[in-house]
């Protein structure tokens, strides 16, 4: 009979200060990220024994994801395939999700235990050191963790703040954000090597907006932990100003079109989520507009339907 393993970790919604978390802007001048986890999983299944040779039906990105944290923890005469229940290149943080749901299942494989922030930290470090796709640290964090999370990112150190969200808090924003789908997957990695190229050689336009989206994301962690959603929706559309002036290629016709048609129906915040050029945008609704919104949204994209995972990286099986 053959061993199995099986861990999941969820994705995120990132409300606010992301760009700030990456090198070497969060080391040099400090980051602060609001996110929040939901139920869109990266699951990953390891086999050892007589099913180790068999297909891996994974992703390109996921097997390397997975290839590289094997040779981390040096296991042999195993299989790791990663399933993900959201679109690639979604904006959604899915490659730190699977990374830290591979670095939870081989942990579990060895009998060691890992603290979320271990696991966030080791699985930062396969994605950005060991196969050199830029990027920050919210992700990992989001993955590990679960929950609502104020994020703090300075040189060598992140401080997680767990925020409050209460059932009341949880379903409103289940109800009144809606994540769009543009069916246009982008690459990340060039998007961020440009902005951070832009803030190395100190661009004024660069500087200010991520000093700006600082600032906006401690708010909005305030706002959700007390569970103003108007006020965070309100601070969210300030961000989305200040996110699409980092790069021309942010933006999309198709981004923008999706935020002014729901903005008419009734949203009263909206950004797009990751690095952008596409994936996916997070529109909030005013209340009583959510189903309003949603339909409009539906004709532009694919809804994605979620929940707020309010635990992190779990092992199933």
């Amino acid at each position: 009979m053959s061993d199995t393993i099986v861990t999941r970790a969820p994705t995120r919604i990132d409300f606010g200060g992301g760009w700030t978390d990456v090198p070497p802007y969060c080391d040099e001048m400090g980051g602060f990220v609001c996110n929040v986890a939901i139920s869109r999983y990266a699951t990953v299944t390891i086999t050892r024994g007589e099913d180790a040779d068999a297909p891996n039906e994974s992703s390109a990105a996921d097997r390397a994801i997975a290839t590289a944290a094997m040779r981390r923890f040096r296991a042999q005469g195993v299989r790791i395939s990663v399933q993900s229940d959201f679109p690639i290149g979604a904006g959604l943080g899915g490659s730190s999700a699977a990374g830290v749901a591979t670095v939870a299942a081989l942990a579990a494989l060895r009998g060691n235990y890992m603290t979320p922030t271990a696991i966030a930290e080791l699985s930062r470090e396969i994605e950005i050191g060991d196969l050199r796709i830029p990027g920050g640290r919210q992700d990992h964090y989001a993955a590990a963790f679960g929950g609502g999370l104020g994020l703090r990112f300075s040189a060598g150190h992140v401080d997680v703040r767990s925020l409050s969200l209460g059932a009341r808090t949880r379903a409103e924003l289940e109800q009144r954000c809606i994540i769009v789908y543009t069916g246009q997957s982008r690459i990340s990695g060039e998007t961020i090597e440009a902005v951070i190229g832009a803030y190395r050689q100190r661009e004024p336009r660069v500087l200010d907006a991520l000093r700006h989206m600082r600032g906006l994301a401690e708010q909005m962690a305030d706002a959700l932990g007390s569970g103003q959603i108007d006020r965070l929706a309100t601070l969210v559309d300030t961000q989305w100003s200040h996110q699409r002036s980092l790069h021309p290629a942010i933006p999309t016709p198709l981004i923008d079109e999706i935020i002014a048609r729901t903005r008419d129906a009734g949203a009263v915040g909206a950004k797009a989520l990751g690095a952008s050029g596409g994936g996916c945008v997070l529109v909030i609704a005013g209340k009583g507009r959510a189903d309003a919104v949603r339909n409009v949204a539906a004709s532009l994209g694919d809804v994605l339907d979620f929940s707020i995972a309010m635990n992190g990286v779990e092992r199933c099986a």
